[in-house]
């Protein structure tokens, strides 16, 4: 395997316009700065940087009453703005009073002394490391996932549930299996429990490669081979099974980091497609773990699976397996309707010929 170097937030650094602020500087001050373009330094306390957060998200919604928006452009608004309240670290540690020890910090940048980071990046460092610190116990497995910074894992287990199931449920060929975009190794380690001999794990994310290298060695695991880059890499091993849980939303723009377990751009699904073929064993299982999230958010777009079996002629439904979602809190701000009519999809296509 090359040598993988780490994704990181990016350090703040060069000319900057910026204001000094503490707790009792005026916040209406602090907005029109960042609007400005220009940064807010918090020099007392971590809260600090949660006050001038909530000030401005009640700032851009009493904006956003006076225009609308689409969401997402909401977001990116947001997004913008918030990354210019910044903080300092030295020697691997934040200078405000009363900031949570981030290991991240030492980790990613050992080689930085004195620099500077976005506070929504400090925050998503210091959510990352309580992941990865506490580890996170997934159903179906015995143990728990320590998940690297910047590596995707599961929020929701109805689709990990269903893998299990099906799993469980099929008598296959174990010598050989791939799984596609390992993230924290989720499904890998259920391919390993139920008894397959070699697996090889694929992900483009750098972190994540990172990531199963320590999970590997701290579970002691030898039959998992793990390739860093598109799709399968150079591998040409056949396949008795090929696990795919892709991003089920497409999109035409940018995608950053994490974004691309969630978003997809059009060409992602037929590549995947022709290169799976060449990689499936004549009487394998491929199996894809979607959604209908698709179908409730995009409308019009076409399911990929479906385009797929309806003009690509290579692979024949095997089987399709359904699973509701669970009822979101009451508390949750997201669609709560939208998440009541959601259904986890397993497809299961072999080839054709």
């Amino acid at each position: 395997m090359p040598n993988i170097k780490a994704q990181r937030p990016e350090i703040i650094q060069g000319e900057l316009e910026v204001l000094a602020f503490s707790r009792h500087d005026d916040l209406e001050e602090a907005i029109e700065v960042l609007l400005s373009g220009k940064y807010v330094l918090i020099l007392d306390f971590y809260s600090t940087g949660l006050l001038l957060l909530n000030e401005l998200k009640a700032y851009l919604r009493w904006e956003e009453k006076q225009k609308f928006q689409e969401e997402r452009s909401k977001r990116r608004n947001f997004r913008e703005l918030s990354h210019r309240i910044i903080l300092e670290v030295s020697h691997q540690r934040l200078r405000v009073k009363k900031a949570p020890k981030i290991g991240w910090l030492k980790i990613l940048y050992p080689e930085q002394k004195e620099f500077a980071l976005s506070f929504p990046d400090i925050q998503g460092l210091n959510s990352a490391w309580q992941w990865y610190e506490k580890g996170i116990q997934i159903p179906t497995l015995p143990h728990k996932i320590h998940p690297w910074y910047g590596s995707y894992f599961p929020t929701r287990f109805e689709h990990i549930i269903l893998f299990d199931e099906y799993l469980k449920a099929n008598q296959m060929q174990k010598e050989n299996a791939f799984d596609l975009g390992v993230g924290s190794g989720v499904l890998s380690f259920q391919l390993q429990n139920h008894g397959f001999k070699n697996i090889q794990s694929s992900d483009q994310n750098p972190n994540a490669i990172i990531g199963m290298v320590e999970e590997l060695k701290r579970l002691n695991i030898s039959n998992i081979e793990l390739l860093y880059g598109d799709l399968f890499v150079e591998s040409a091993v056949q396949q008795d099974l090929i696990v795919f849980n892709p991003p089920w939303l497409p999109t035409k723009g940018n995608i950053e980091n994490l974004d691309t377990a969630i978003y997809y751009h059009e060409e992602l699904f037929p590549r995947f497609f022709e290169q799976a073929f060449d990689r499936l064993k004549p009487d394998g299982q491929l199996v894809l773990l979607f959604s209908n999230l698709l179908k409730l958010t995009h409308p019009n777009e076409k399911h990929p699976i479906e385009e797929e079996l309806e003009n690509g002629r290579r692979y024949i439904k095997h089987a399709l397996l359904k699973k509701p979602v669970a009822q979101a809190s009451k508390k949750t701000k997201r669609n709560l309707k939208r998440r009541e009519q959601e259904i986890v999809e397993l497809w299961c296509l072999k080839r054709s010929t």
